[in-house]
């Protein structure tokens, strides 16, 4: 997961209102952060952030075009400013991109994972 995270040119991310009016965007800055956190860059957000705040249940997406494999990670996001969380995304994304300039870090604590490679495996649980 950790190889096809790192090898992803984007993230489809959702989020919905408290309501439950879903909303999802590409994400082009994202990584996994330890076996049970992944980041996700917040440089353009404005519905999904209001939406995180409002209801911090989120679904991520990430695949390799060139394996066609994928993961769904889904679970509970917070928004990062200050500290370490925040200040390594921000170097992340400037090593990319150096004229964007990050608004927070959402970290993500993944409760579940499921597999979106083709094949019979797909929409499995992982973990």
């Amino acid at each position: 997961m950790k190889d096809i995270a790192s090898k992803a040119k984007g993230w489809a991310v959702a989020t919905a209102t408290k309501d439950g009016v879903p909303n999802v965007v590409s994400v082009a800055f994202g990584e996994v952060l330890s076996e049970n956190q992944i980041l996700l860059m917040d440089v353009f957000m404005k519905k999904s952030e209001e939406n995180i705040k409002a209801n911090s249940k989120v679904a991520a997406s990430v695949w390799d075009m060139e394996s066609m494999k994928g993961y769904q990670f889904k679970g509970d996001a917070k928004i990062e400013t200050p500290g370490r969380v925040f200040d390594d995304g921000v170097q992340m994304v400037k090593s990319m991109t150096p004229q964007l300039t990050p608004k927070a870090a959402v970290v993500v604590d993944v409760k579940e994972i499921y597999i979106t490679s083709l094949g019979s495996n797909a929409g499995k649980l992982v973990s």
